[in-house]
């Protein structure tokens, strides 16, 4: 019953299997072989247009490497407070640009509004005194578990444009926020304004995968120093690139993330009926964010079940966090469920 964290399951077979079949034979060094060239051109059908995709091997590179090449050092990278960038990665943002301040925003179910960020902004007016603002960064899923619409990344977008800040998006979950809403790539990236995407795979399947997408070749600048000079730059780049490869292959991406996305509305839905029980935050992915009595939560670990308390006791209740991923047994949900029911 372990529901701490969708990086907690193993990988898809698919991409085990495709990882395998690349050990086969040899192949250039440094991203020159090709599969990584076929999952370039791939990414750009996925997508809609030419991209320039940049595969590394963590959540956290992918997302200071794409905002040290937006953000100068003496730059300002607004985000949610609750943000991974902001909370979760240990000051790599600021160290991985020299210096640039990571500036977290309040906002309702861990999201972004135009309002909020316009209304941080004057703060950074004081010329040279000021960090000078240049990118806002979004996280889809949110760290509450909640998606961005199309819509509402393009009026996040639209102040961007107007104050002439970049757009980039940490799409850890991209693929869980993507089925949870049924709209295609493009719609919730390029075509809302997006310009970088880190694009996840590691939570959704892969071994060790992500990839950072440029939609705009003139913006990836010199992102390809960066990678090497930060040791991101693999050397037998073909096993990665395999897994995205796979990953994109036949849906697998998509199938995977649905799967996750409907074990978790599936839970939530049964843990409604628990007494004491109810939602801190809409379920539009793959997280649930629940108050429990704190006599539940303890019956819960004392039978097993692994997941974070998200805030602490408070009047008897403790807000956790839940998620599936798209090899939870239901098994596990059911043991899980019953234990939440017990007297």
């Amino acid at each position: 019953m372990n529901f701490a964290s969708d990086n907690a399951y193993g990988a898809c077979p698919e991409i085990l299997e495709a990882v395998v079949r690349s050990a086969e034979g040899s192949q250039p060094s440094y991203g020159e072989d090709a599969c990584s060239n076929r999952l370039r051109a791939r990414l750009s059908e996925i997508f809609e247009r030419e991209v320039y995709a940049f595969p590394v091997i963590t959540g956290t590179a992918a997302n200071s490497l794409a905002l040290a090449t937006l953000c100068p050092p003496h730059g300002a990278i607004f985000c949610h407070e609750e943000a991974h960038i902001a909370s979760d990665e240990c000051a790599a943002p600021e160290f991985f640009t020299h210096g640039a301040k990571v500036v977290g925003i309040a906002g309702a179910d861990g999201k972004l509004t135009p309002a909020a960020i316009t209304s941080m902004l004057p703060q950074f007016s004081r010329g040279v005194h000021s960090p000078k603002p240049s990118v806002v960064s979004l996280t889809q899923l949110s760290e509450l578990g909640t998606a961005y619409d199309a819509e509402q990344i393009a009026q996040i977008s639209e102040v961007c444009r107007d104050h002439g800040l970049f757009l980039h998006m940490d799409g850890a979950r991209f693929a869980n926020a993507l089925v949870g809403q049924n709209t295609s790539p493009s719609a919730l990236s390029w075509r809302a304004g997006v310009d970088v995407l880190s694009f996840g795979a590691t939570k959704n399947g892969a071994l060790s995968a992500e990839c950072v997408i440029f939609f705009d070749r003139a913006l990836a600048g010199d992102f390809e120093y960066r990678r090497k000079k930060s040791g991101h730059l693999i050397s037998k780049m073909r096993f990665v690139s395999a897994q995205l490869e796979a990953y994109l292959a036949n849906d697998l991406w998509l199938k995977s993330a649905a799967r996750a996305n409907h074990l978790a509305t599936q839970m939530a839905r049964t843990l409604m009926q628990v007494q004491g029980a109810s939602l801190a935050h809409p379920v539009q992915g793959n997280q649930i964010f629940l108050y429990l009595p704190d006599r539940k939560v303890a019956h819960l670990r004392a039978g097993g079940a692994k997941f974070y308390d998200w805030q602490a006791s408070r009047d008897g209740r403790t807000l956790i966090r839940l998620v599936t991923s798209f090899a939870t047994p239901e098994s596990a949900i059911q043991q899980f469920v019953e234990l939440a029911r017990a007297p």
